[in-house]
C-alpha cells in the first residue's frame, strides 16, 4: 500500500475516532443540562478519562497522529484528519473549555 493510501485510512480512522469522542462530550453536555446525570454520563466520564490517559501515557501526543506522522511531514494541524484545519488546531481547547463546563454542572446538580 503507498503512503498515501495509508495515510488516507489513517486520516479516516481519526476523523471517526474524533466524531465519537465528541458525539460522547455533546451527550454529557446535553444530559447534564437537562439534569439527566444517567449511566450514559457515567460511561462518557470513563471514556473521556481513558482518552487523558492514553494521551498521557503518549506525552501528549495522540497515538494516531503518531502513525499518521510516518506518512506525512505536513505542518498543518489538519495533515491526519478530515477537519477544517482551524478546528482541527482547537478541538483540544475545545473539548476541554466543554468537559470543564460539563464537570462544573455535574459537581452542581450533584451538590444541590
Amino acid at each position: 500500500m503507498r503512503n498515501e493510501t495509508k495515510l488516507t485510512v489513517v486520516k479516516l480512522i481519526h476523523t471517526l475516532v474524533w466524531i465519537f469522542f465528541n458525539t460522547v462530550i455533546f451527550y454529557m453536555l446535553y444530559a447534564v443540562i437537562i439534569g439527566k446525570l444517567d449511566m450514559w454520563l457515567w460511561i462518557g466520564y470513563g471514556l473521556v478519562a481513558l482518552e487523558g490517559i492514553t494521551l498521557i501515557i503518549f506525552k501528549c501526543s495522540c497515538p494516531i497522529t503518531n502513525i499518521a506522522r510516518k506518512y506525512s511531514m505536513s505542518s498543518k494541524a489538519n495533515f491526519d484528519i478530515y477537519l477544517p484545519n482551524w478546528l482541527a488546531k482547537h478541538t483540544v481547547p475545545i473539548s476541554v473549555s466543554i468537559l470543564g463546563l460539563v464537570t462544573c454542572m455535574t459537581i452542581y446538580d450533584l451538590i444541590k
